[in-house]
């Protein structure tokens, strides 16, 4: 698992994108004749099932009495017809999805914009006879044992990746009537992932790490993202085991593995830009079409299948209504060390998935902004940033041009844009490009005070948004620490592939 791939939702350079991909999705319905939403038409097996409820994204913006939204990942325009703009509304009342094509056409065509998400009912027990546990696990036979314990009576197959206890790990699978598979040279969690894919007979495989405990229903619920034909894995919200301890209230806070309360689309670029494996439902005929996990990597592995499934069209979603506790690390030096292997896997991942590993997004206009001001002219930073706007807005006259403040909308996201941006700019100088900051810092002492700020600033916002395990000096500290480490790993994966572009922005017009 890596978190380098956190998104920052930079709403600017989304809007409008050139690509016929990205573009149809910004489309008006010119009449009833047309149903709710017009297009391609889609076959009815790929049409979202009949009676799921769907919610709105939280950051979702409606104009024009409902019939404009604004929203999704990423960002777009979509308008909707007056029926469309009155089934929109039923759905947010909490009506159900009804069983006519119309609606489901609609439906699916904001379920994958990210503009709605499901809300689905948890299947029966006899359902989940077509689910595997894989879990692979490798000299934690503890972990192990309270993992199958929070199972219940679920089909587990656990894969024992080369460890030193096999015996105790053996007793424990067979007590919990769990299938061993053993590996007799340690071989990574992908590689044993996979061998634990290959003996599964089921049509779902739900891959949970040694070190997670489950509670009761989670995979009930998980498995009713599958009725959608179009999702093929499913990832719930990963939490830290409670504790006494700094680095255990830390971890409850500030974890990796946490990706927040917020529902999403998982891709690379999105707000939730990736899903760990530690606990994630696939779909097995699709992580078996794309090659199974990479077992070349060792740390990054689940970054990278997960972006490959979405490559090849599949929809991951982040469920957050469902929680999982993880096992936080031993200590500090455990703790630093984990986070400096998820930043090696960064040039591994650039290699394979180009700008989606990007320490950094944000267009042309906000970068020369934010540039300008660091350099100590500020004028020059407005002036950049207006010009953005200026031309964000003349892109938006066409889909705007009903409302009479199409001005002021193009105005708040540009503006959104440049500030989402320069959190991402200041999250990079922290975590990836400290080493030359520092340098920086070194020789010119004059740009010390905003080296600074860059580096503690978004911490401290993120503490003042609540995410405080300690007092703030202390949760700055532990932050800074932190992103040191990963930033540590993300240049050795530079030094040992020689391959510095996991360090390079993401510009775009």
């Amino acid at each position: 698992m890596a978190e380098h791939c956190e998104g920052i939702p930079v709403a600017a350079r989304f809007l409008l994108s050139r690509s016929s991909r990205r573009q149809r999705y910004v489309e008006k319905v010119e009449s009833e004749a047309n149903a709710i939403l017009p297009g391609k038409i889609l076959p009815d097996t790929m049409l979202p099932p009949a009676g799921i409820r769907l919610v709105a994204d939280t950051a979702m913006d409606r104009r024009d009495s409902g019939r404009l939204l604004i929203g999704g990942a990423p960002l777009r325009l979509i308008r909707l017809s007056e029926t469309g703009a009155k089934t929109f509304d039923a759905w947010l009342n909490g009506e159900p999805l009804a069983d006519t094509r119309q609606e489901r056409r609609l439906a699916r065509r904001l379920l994958d914009t990210g503009i709605v998400h499901p809300v689905v009912a948890p299947v029966a027990d006899h359902g989940l006879a077509d689910t595997t546990v894989v879990i692979p696990v490798y000299n934690d036979a503890g972990g192990l044992a309270r993992c199958l314990d929070s199972l219940g009576g679920l089909p587990v197959v656990v894969v024992d990746d080369g460890s030193e206890n096999s015996a105790e790990i053996a007793t424990l699978c067979a007590q919990h009537g769990a299938r061993l598979i053993r590996h007799y040279v340690n071989q990574g969690p992908a590689a044993a992932r996979n061998t634990g894919l290959e003996s599964s007979t089921t049509s779902l495989a739900a891959f949970v790490d040694a070190d997670v405990e489950l509670r009761p229903g989670w995979l009930n619920h998980l498995v009713g993202h599958f009725e959608d034909p179009r999702v093929v894995a499913v990832a719930p919200r990963i939490r830290s085991r409670p504790g006494d301890s700094l680095l255990e209230n830390y971890e409850q806070h500030c974890s990796p593995l946490d990706l927040g309360e917020r529902r999403a689309l998982v891709a690379a670029g999105n707000p939730v830009s990736y899903a760990p494996a530690a606990a994630l439902v696939a779909k097995v005929d699709a992580i078996t079409e794309i090659g199974g996990f990479d077992a070349e990597m060792r740390t990054g592995e689940d970054v990278d299948l997960v972006w490959r499934l979405v490559a090849g069209g599949g929809l991951v979603r982040y469920d957050p209504a469902v929680e999982v506790k993880h096992r936080p690390r031993g200590g500090w030096r455990a703790f630093l060390d984990q986070r400096r292997s998820y930043g090696s896997s960064a040039a591994d991942l650039r290699a394979r998935h180009g700008s989606h590993v990007a320490p950094a997004r944000c267009s042309h206009w906000s970068a020369a902004a934010w540039a300008a001001a660091a350099a100590g002219h500020p004028l020059v930073g407005l002036a950049a940033a207006a010009g953005g706007t200026a031309a964000l807005n003349r892109k938006l006259t066409r889909k705007l041009a009903a409302l009479p403040d199409s001005t002021a909308i193009a105005i708040r996201i540009a503006g959104a844009g440049h500030l989402h941006a320069g959190y991402g700019i200041a999250r990079a100088v922290a975590r990836v490009w400290w080493p030359p900051a520092i340098l920086i810092a070194l020789i010119r002492p004059q740009t010390r005070t905003l080296i600074a700020a860059a580096m503690v600033g978004p911490s401290l916002l993120d503490w003042i948004r609540g995410q405080r395990p300690t007092g703030l000096l202390r949760t700055l500290a532990i932050r800074l620490v932190d992103d040191f480490a990963y930033g540590a790993g993300v240049w050795q994966g530079v030094i040992r592939t020689k391959d510095a572009r996991s360090l390079i922005p993401e510009l775009s017009h």
